[in-house]
């Protein structure tokens, strides 16, 4: 027999809309099971066998993070089955750009008023965001707080673990001038900005669900949810195929943030403006807000999602690999003497 509290309900927390809600969640959450988890949903902690054949000095790689204010968008559109894409794709883009293959994810949801079917979306996001990067939805947590989130919102972070050979992780350790950058396209805005978006659009206040033709027929809405993009089996790929000196995963800080972390004291960055394939939502950003380019470049991602450092000879194979994975990659700089970190013209 279930648990069941009426003081508790009489508070605010239905635990029966708790055990709902998981059995709600429970089919998403099949999909994304690997050889590894070992685990059911409910138990207190998640379980994973490690497989370490063909690898020699195994270093387990972490990343965690949310989703931030882009999850006032969905309230608004009262779209929630993307989010949870964008939760896992902040993580495990950032630590496949030490080379490390995620394993697994757990996800933290925190509301205001448990609504069983709602919560099953917001789930069903982060399950496609695992099946995408190949990772196991071993366990997470909803916690239902009222009077601390208001009933309608929520908010929804996570983490994962993956791990690589000490000897193939990539640690910028080998760059140098005349390497060659390469981008891989982004999705759109991803989930990084959002505070100066909603600023720039208004989004409380004026109308985002119209659909605008300066972004292909799309709502301004729509395009802002369309989630992250996730990189994981493309980089896999091209780890095997070519050595790769650098990955930025391109977040917050855009461009002029992101880029030189992967590159060497006394090296920098020399993009070429001209290259970088803009897309729609970026101009309208700066078109609608006023928004100087330098800030534009250093706020997001500009339509590059993740860049990539390899030796000039290894270019073509490299782009090559990353277009059979489906990823239109193309070069937009390289690497030069420098202290200035990232410079665009």
């Amino acid at each position: 027999m279930k648990s069941f509290s009426e003081s508790y309900k009489e508070a605010g927390v239905d635990i029966t809309a708790g055990y709902k809600a998981v059995e709600l969640m429970k089919s998403h959450i099949a999909r994304t099971v690997t050889s590894g988890a070992l685990s059911d949903i409910g138990g207190f902690g998640g379980l994973f066998e490690l497989d370490l054949t063909g690898i020699n000095k195994p270093v387990l790689v972490s990343g965690t993070d949310g989703v931030g204010t882009k999850l006032k968008l969905a309230f608004l559109m009262d779209k929630h089955d993307t989010v949870g894409i964008d939760c896992v794709a902040m993580c495990v883009n950032d630590i496949i750009c030490c080379g490390a293959k995620p394993l697994f994810f757990l996800d933290y949801i925190a509301c205001g008023k448990n609504f069983p079917e709602r919560i099953a979306d917001i789930v069903s996001g982060v399950a496609e965001g695992c099946v995408q990067s190949g990772a196991a939805l071993i366990g997470g947590e909803t916690a239902e707080m009222p009077g601390f989130y208001p009933e309608n919102e929520y908010d929804l972070a996570g983490f994962s673990v993956g791990v690589v050979d000490r000897d193939r992780i990539v640690d910028n350790s080998s760059i140098k001038e005349g390497d060659i950058i390469i981008a891989l396209p982004s999705s759109g805005v991803h989930s990084n900005g959002f505070s100066l978006v909603r600023k720039v659009f208004d989004v409380e206040n004026k109308d985002i669900k119209t659909p605008v033709d300066a972004l292909g027929g799309k709502s301004v809405g729509e395009t802002l949810l369309t989630p992250t993009k996730i990189y994981v089996k493309p980089m896999l790929k091209l780890f095997d195929t070519v050595k790769v000196k650098g990955v930025s995963h391109i977040t917050g800080g855009g461009f002029y943030e992101n880029i030189p972390r992967s590159i060497p004291k006394g090296l920098g960055a020399k993009i070429e403006k001209s290259s970088v394939k803009i897309l729609p939502i970026f101009e309208l950003i700066a078109k609608t807000g006023n928004i100087p380019e330098r800030d534009m470049f250093n706020t997001y991602n500009m339509g590059v999602g993740m860049s990539v450092i390899v030796d000039k000879n290894d270019v073509d194979k490299a782009v090559a690999s990353l277009k059979d994975a489906g990823e239109n990659a193309y070069i937009i700089g390289e690497v030069i003497k420098s202290d200035e970190g990232v410079i665009i013209e």
